[in-house]
Order: structure tokens, then sequence, then C-alpha cells
């Protein structure tokens, strides 16, 4: 017999560039998936989405802690809503649920307000909010009231 050779080449994994690679079902538009046999995990040989570098990653997360809105840091960042939103998820079940936190400074404060109001399903049904921050230790002093 003579065996046909295997003309696809298989690629290496892009998380562990690893050989052991095998092909593992095909997307809902046709384009076939593999599966890494050292790390378990899935990918397509020519993806159209490259994976977010850690880079961008470490930029998203210092966005994030300057209060920014997640879509405002999708299209600075140039990510998806939809991405961004399991990134968050992901990392706030990572996130312990106790939390040390060191004391105030004593002495004078600056706060910092900001207000935001909205109406929710019919117009006379307004809601406000307002943020107090101290401008020296970022943190919210207060963070809804009613109107």
């Amino acid at each position: 017999m003579n065996a046909k050779p295997d003309l696809i080449t298989r690629p290496n994994c892009p998380y562990c560039n690893c050989e052991r690679t095998v092909k593992n079902g095909s997307t809902h538009n046709k384009k076939q998936k593999y599966l890494c046999k050292n790390c378990k995990k899935q990918f397509l040989k020519n993806p159209t989405k490259k994976p977010i570098p850690l880079s961008k990653k470490k930029i998203i997360d210092d966005l994030l802690l300057e209060k920014i809105s997640l879509a405002g840091i999708a299209r600075v960042v140039g990510v998806s809503k939809t991405w961004l939103q399991n990134y968050v998820n992901k990392k706030y079940a990572e996130t312990p649920r106790k939390i040390k936190v060191s004391e105030k400074p004593k002495g004078k404060i600056t706060i910092e307000c900001d207000e935001m109001w909205s109406f929710v399903n019919q117009k006379d049904n307004q809601q406000w909010i307002w943020l107090a921050i101290d401008g020296r230790w970022p943190r919210y002093a207060n963070k809804k009231l009613e109107k």
C-alpha cells in the first residue's frame, strides 16, 4: 500500500507552542478547530482575532481603577465590550472577598463631588447618582443617594 503523506501540517499551540495538536471539530463558519494535547486549550489555525496581549490587559487593569466606563475602555483599548465584560467578571471572581484596608490619614479632606441623573423606563421616574470622593485618598465617600 502506498500511504499518502499528511499534506496538512497541524499548527503548534499558540498558548504553549506544543506540536502535539489534533483536529477538534469546526466553528459555526466552517473553520477547523484544533486541540492542544499538552495544555488542553482549543485554537484556530489562522484566527481573524488574535488573543489580547498581556500589555493590553495591564492597560485595561489600570483604566478600570480610574473608574472609566467599560464602553470607554473598550473603545480606547480596541477590544469588544463582550470580551471586556467577561474579563471584568473573571477578575471579580478572582478577587478575594475580604480586602485589607489601611486607615485613612487624619486631617482635613478635600471632597470632589459629581452628580448624574437619568430616566428609568419613563420620564417621571428620575434617578440621581451622587459621587463624593476624597481627592487625596481616592475612594468613594458616598455611593448613591435617591432624590
